[in-house]
C-alpha cells in the first residue's frame, strides 16, 4: 500500500476519533452550590482494573458522537456508578458509549460532582443539578450535536442509576438556573442494577450516607427514594438487575418497576439469576447480553428506528 495514502488514512481516522470524543465543563459560569475546596480530582482503577475518578468537584461531560446516527437522532446521557464516592467512567461510561454508538446513538458521559460537605452547600441536590444542567445543555445545543432534543434519554448504573432515577422523577422542579425554560424531562431511561430506595431494609448504605448523610430525616429519605416519586409522567424505563446482587438488592429495581406499572408507565424489567453487582454491559454468568434486550426495547418503543 502507498505509504502516503496509509498515513492519510491514519490521520483521518485519528481526526474522526478526536471529533467523536470531546470533554467540556457543563457550566459556563460559577458552579452552583460550590464552596472553596481543596479536594483534587484523581483518577484510579478499581480491583477489576476499571477506570474511575474520585474527588470530582468540577463536572464535565464527554461527547461520543455516533458516526452513523439512527434515523431518530436519539441521544443518551450516561451516569456511571460509584456509590457517590467515585465516578466509574470506564466500564459504566466509556465502554457503554461505544455500545450505544454502534446502534447510532450519540452519548454524553457525565462526570458529575460527588457530594462533600466541605465543598458544597445542599450536597444532596448537587449530582441532580449536574444532570439537569447536562440535559439543558444538550437540548439547547441539539443542532450543533446533530441530535433530536425530543429523543434524549438517561442511562444509569448503580448510584448513577439513582441519579438517573431522580432525573426522571424530579424534572418538574428545576434545581438549576433555567431562564430558557428548557424541558428537563428525559424521554426514556435505562437503569442497570440501580440504587433506587433509601429504605434501610434495601438501600445501599454507602450511597445513602454519602449523598444524604448518616442522620438524614425521614422526609429527606422519602424524597430521595425514587420509587416513591413515580407518577404517570415518569418516562418509559428499562431495568436490569441480578437476583444475587449483594451490594444493591434486586428489590430496588422491583419496587421501581412496580411503581411504574402502578402509574401505567411503559416499563420492562430483566432479572438475571446470577451476576452480582457492577457487571456493566457484560454479565459474566451469561452468554447473552442485556444490551441486546435494551436495544429491542428501544425499537419496540420507537425510541430508535434501526439503520
Amino acid at each position: 500500500m502507498n505509504i502516503k495514502y496509509l498515513l492519510t488514512i491514519l490521520f483521518m481516522s485519528a481526526s474522526s476519533m478526536l471529533m467523536a470524543q470531546q470533554e467540556f465543563s457543563i457550566y459556563e459560569g460559577p458552579i452552583p452550590n460550590a464552596l472553596p475546596c481543596n479536594k483534587e480530582e484523581t483518577p484510579g482503577k478499581n480491583a477489576n482494573g476499571k477506570l474511575f475518578f474520585a474527588n470530582v468537584t468540577n463536572p464535565t461531560v464527554t461527547v461520543f458522537k455516533a458516526l452513523t446516527p439512527d434515523a431518530n437522532k436519539t441521544a443518551v446521557i450516561v451516569c456511571p456508578g460509584g456509590g457517590y464516592a467515585r465516578v466509574v467512567v470506564g466500564h459504566e461510561g466509556n465502554e457503554v458509549a461505544e455500545a450505544f454508538n454502534k446502534i447510532g446513538i450519540t452519548v454524553f458521559v457525565l462526570k458529575y460532582r460527588l457530594p462533600f460537605d466541605t465543598c458544597m452547600t445542599n450536597k444532596e441536590i448537587v449530582p441532580l443539578q449536574d444532570l439537569q444542567q447536562t440535559i439543558k445543555l444538550v437540548r439547547d445545543r441539539a443542532a450543533s450535536f446533530d441530535i433530536n432534543p425530543n429523543m434524549l434519554g438517561v442511562v444509569g448504573f448503580s448510584a448513577g442509576g439513582h441519579l438517573a432515577s431522580t432525573g426522571i422523577t424530579k424534572f418538574n422542579t428545576a434545581y438549576i438556573e433555567n431562564a430558557s425554560v428548557t424541558n428537563l424531562r428525559p424521554n426514556f431511561a435505562i437503569l442497570a442494577y440501580p440504587v433506587i430506595s433509601m429504605d434501610s431494609t434495601i438501600c445501599h448504605k454507602g450511597s445513602r450516607d454519602n449523598l444524604l448523610g448518616k442522620k438524614a430525616s425521614a422526609n429527606k429519605l422519602n424524597l430521595f427514594s425514587s420509587e416513591l416519586q413515580v407518577t404517570d409522567q415518569t418516562p418509559p424505563t428499562f431495568l436490569v438487575h441480578a437476583s444475587d446482587d449483594k451490594t444493591v438488592p434486586v428489590e430496588n429495581s422491583i419496587r421501581f418497576y412496580q411503581a411504574l406499572i402502578k402509574n401505567k408507565v411503559n416499563a420492562e424489567l430483566h432479572i438475571y439469576q446470577n451476576g452480582g453487582h457492577g457487571f456493566g454491559l457484560h454479565n459474566p454468568t451469561r452468554a447473552d447480553g442485556w444490551f441486546d434486550r435494551a436495544t429491542a426495547w428501544m425499537l419496540a418503543n420507537q425510541i430508535i428506528k434501526g439503520n
